[in-house]
């Protein structure tokens, strides 16, 4: 049956229709009779007990440099709507998390996906601390002789903001690097999150495994190459995407969180494995379906819709 699709998301215009997943998203969901409306965060809005949006009917194609076409623009309640798609990239600030209340607000009439109360409570960084026997040696905290004993005793370390993404804010500090007390002070001047550290793992130089995830369940795996004289892996700033298989440790990591996963209504996840180490669980606005599909030939798009299509006919 055919659904109505509102999608949230950053400029469509923007986009690299080759890489972003929110464009393969919507192919998909074009190419199974489901219509698309497009809104941009800043167009959300509650009014008189209605949460709604100003945007656009959205067509898309994969043709570079003439990818969309948007009908009149529209005011809509969102509520008249079968699925919203939460896909704005992060930051995960104030203006991110009031879209995840409003959001909440359609429920249960019309699915949002990822659940909106789940995304606020799963930041990326912090859900793997419900998994401590996953994770590499990790501490969170703002105040510098907490983040100093940590570099201390591991010696290796990375920094990194705690709702940053893209790999953006990422440090590693080595055993003789004295630029941790700069480096807090300076984040210390931009805000008042803590910081997260973990210790360095040398199997990033082999690649960091993005692991797919749809309804708690794995279904393929990229691995992401950090360019020379990079430690950070992520596509945004070099790195490679190559082919990579699903290890024995990477289904136990599967089998540890996907439950989890599925009971909180995240359809779509990206894990992140380093060696045997789970690092992130993300639930925001996860990538990779385009690398994934490219290499294993499977079309995951689908396999999504799939999974929410039983969720609106159950």
């Amino acid at each position: 049956m055919p659904l109505k699709v509102a999608i949230q998301m950053d400029p469509v215009g923007a986009i690299n229709i080759d890489a972003d997943s929110t464009f393969r998203i919507a192919e998909e969901a074009q190419a199974r009779g489901h219509s698309l409306f497009y809104y941009t965060p800043d167009r959300l809005f509650w009014n008189d007990g209605r949460v709604m949006a100003r945007g656009w009917p959205l067509e898309v194609r994969r043709v570079r440099g003439d990818h969309f076409t948007l009908g009149e623009e529209q005011e809509v309640d969102l509520g008249d709507f079968d699925v919203v798609w939460l896909r704005q990239d992060p930051p995960f600030d104030m203006g991110y998390i009031t879209t995840t209340h409003l959001l909440e607000m359609v429920m249960p009439g019309t699915l949002v996906v990822n659940d909106p109360f789940w995304v606020r409570n799963f930041p990326e960084k912090l859900l793997v601390l419900r998994f401590p026997d996953l994770i590499p040696p990790t501490v969170i905290a703002r105040d510098l002789a907490t983040l100093s004993a940590f570099k201390d005793l591991h010696g290796d370390i990375i920094l990194k903001p705690l709702y940053g993404n893209g790999g953006a804010g990422i440090f590693r500090l080595g055993p003789d690097d004295r630029n941790l007390a700069s480096l807090h002070e300076v984040f210390a001047s931009m805000n008042r999150e803590p910081l997260i550290a973990q210790k360095f793992l040398p199997a990033v130089r082999s690649g960091d495994k993005r692991v797919i995830l749809v309804d708690g369940a794995p279904v393929g795996a990229i691995n992401r190459v950090p360019a020379d004289g990079e430690t950070r892996s992520n596509m945004h700033v070099g790195g490679r995407a190559e082919r990579a298989d699903l290890t024995p440790r990477d289904l136990e990591i599967c089998a540890a969180i996907g439950p989890t996963l599925k009971e909180a209504g995240q359809v779509f996840v990206g894990i992140d494995v380093i060696g045997e180490h789970l690092t992130e669980i993300n639930v925001t606005s996860p990538t990779g379906i385009q690398e994934l599909e490219r290499f294993d030939k499977t079309n995951i798009a689908a396999r999504i819709w799939v999974a929410i299509e039983a969720r609106r006919a159950g």
